[in-house]
């Protein structure tokens, strides 16, 4: 029988989610604080990287729980699982402006087009935007309910640049373990949705 927790549990569940979803962030801003990091430029800059990816999957996993196991619930954290793949993408975006580039708007635009894997990963930034600013209800209500899933439909471009942006950032050091994966992973779940979309697509009437 599928799990349906009540309204208690649901919100329990949610403030478990809320505050393990800080847990990476704590983690970066405690090491920082006590000046364990070697590195702290580059450790935070990969850390807040690869956490909005990890978010950008588990937010993509979502719907596949919900029809693999029944448990409808789970849509209903979708909007916080991907406002933390946005608030971890904004925080990778700032360490390149801030330490990387002091504030310069100027040298960050010349590194964003001369470097490939900057100017990926920034375009899917800024998709992600659009995105985050259109989570809430009321935003629902402005867009409309066709318009709004049409613009967040946007994910399914972000997910594979995001892709991109890691796999040519490891390339650099001939790494190429985690892009395979977390390629494999995207790959998955975005193929998931096509092949639902063709079923539903076949099984309408004429």
């Amino acid at each position: 029988m599928a799990f349906n927790p009540s309204p208690k549990q649901l919100g329990a569940i949610k403030v478990a989610l809320f505050l393990a979803s800080l847990l990476p962030f704590a983690n970066m801003a405690w090491l920082t604080v006590q000046g364990e990091l070697t590195e702290p430029l580059e450790y935070i800059t990969h850390q807040t990287g690869d956490w909005a990816l990890y978010f950008l999957c588990i937010t993509l996993a979502v719907t596949p729980l919900r029809r693999f196991t029944g448990w409808n619930w789970v849509i209903r954290l979708r909007r916080m699982l991907g406002l933390f793949c946005f608030f971890y993408a904004l925080l990778h975006f700032t360490t390149f402006l801030w330490f990387d580039h002091f504030f310069d708007w100027g040298e960050m635009w010349k590194d964003v087009l001369k470097r490939p894997f900057i100017t990926v990963g920034f375009i899917a930034f800024l998709m992600l935007v659009p995105l985050a600013a259109t989570s809430t209800n009321g935003m629902v209500k402005r867009l409309g309910g066709k318009r709004w899933r049409w613009l967040h439909r946007l994910i399914y471009v972000i997910a594979p640049l995001a892709i991109l942006h890691f796999w040519w950032m490891k390339a650099g050091k001939n790494d190429f373990a985690e892009p395979i994966l977390f390629g494999t992973i995207v790959a998955v779940l975005l193929g998931l949705r096509v092949w639902w979309s063709r079923a539903r697509t076949q099984a309408a009437p004429a």
